[in-house]
């Protein structure tokens, strides 16, 4: 059984000040990980956000969550991230994914086509064996990675064939559920993990997003979704952590007993409403 781990997704900063006050606090607080979307709107490019929170932090380790495979040639790519892995001290976590199923509009804006999931899957695959090998001790590309063999692969996923791809390639899998998902929707995918990892599957790590801690929402979440932490618990929600500091944390040591998930994602809105379970149950 993995120990918990905490992170924190923050996606944009004023400036390079503000950025960095918060990678800082996000590391203050206990967090193992920031992660930073990826995406042509309302976010900061990934790769230059996690080098400068890398250089005004020393623990924090840094993840893309995730990138967009098909926005980048995996060799430069490999480049991009061993840099960042060696300017970092050795604290890259590589996020990667097939692209959000919503993700036309950004595809249209770099003039490429959205193809299928199928299609996007297999270009993932490929990556990911790219990615394998140029990070990895007999790639091409320089600087090496600090981490050896290579830094982790966390790949995220919902579907059968792209969480099966994660089964059998990543270090990390990122379990996306819709918001108001419950038990029987991370029993199936977690089934399918388990099925194509076979017997790897008791090293892999398994990573949950929340969307509602306590009684905090992201805004998005309540103006775009229109969902609240009331309404997310009340459909049993495996994206909502609610009740006292004894009852989030136990109801995560239940979700990590009955499914594998210690590793907890949230957005830096709710970082502060989940600090006490992170300082509690962070490497336990």
């Amino acid at each position: 059984m993995k120990p918990f781990r905490f992170g924190v997704v923050a996606a944009f900063a004023r400036s390079a000040e503000e950025w960095q006050a918060k990678a800082r606090r996000i590391e203050a607080l206990g967090y193992a990980t920031l992660g930073v979307p990826d995406g042509m709107r309302h976010s900061l490019a990934p790769l230059q956000a996690l080098a400068v929170a890398g250089a005004c932090t020393s623990r924090l380790r840094l993840c893309p969550y995730v990138l967009a495979n098909d926005f980048r040639n995996p060799v430069l790519l490999a480049k991009d991230l061993a840099s960042l892995d060696v300017l970092s001290g050795g604290r890259l976590d590589v996020g990667i994914g097939a692209g959000r199923p919503n993700a036309e509009e950004d595809n249209r804006l770099l003039g490429i086509p959205f193809e299928s999931g199928g299609v996007r899957v297999k270009r993932l695959a490929e990556a990911l064996e790219t990615l394998d090998k140029q990070l990895g001790p007999n790639g091409e590309v320089s600087p090496k990675p600090v981490q050896q063999p290579r830094p982790p692969l966390l790949v995220a996923g919902s579907g059968k064939q792209l969480l099966s791809l994660a089964a059998r390639m990543a270090d990390i899998i990122a379990l996306g559920v819709p918001p108001t998902a419950g038990e029987d929707a991370l029993t199936e995918k977690v089934g399918w993990v388990k099925d194509a990892a076979g017997a790897r599957f008791d090293e892999l790590e398994l990573n949950l997003n929340l969307m509602a801690v306590g009684d905090q929402v992201p805004r998005y979440v309540a103006t775009q979704m229109g969902l609240d932490a009331q309404k997310l618990a009340a459909a049993g929600a495996m994206s909502a952590l609610v009740g006292s500091l004894d009852q989030m944390c136990d109801m995560l040591q239940r979700r990590r007993d009955q499914f594998g998930v210690s590793y907890i994602m949230v957005s830096d809105e709710l970082m502060d409403s989940l600090a006490p379970v992170v300082e509690r149950l962070s490497g336990r």
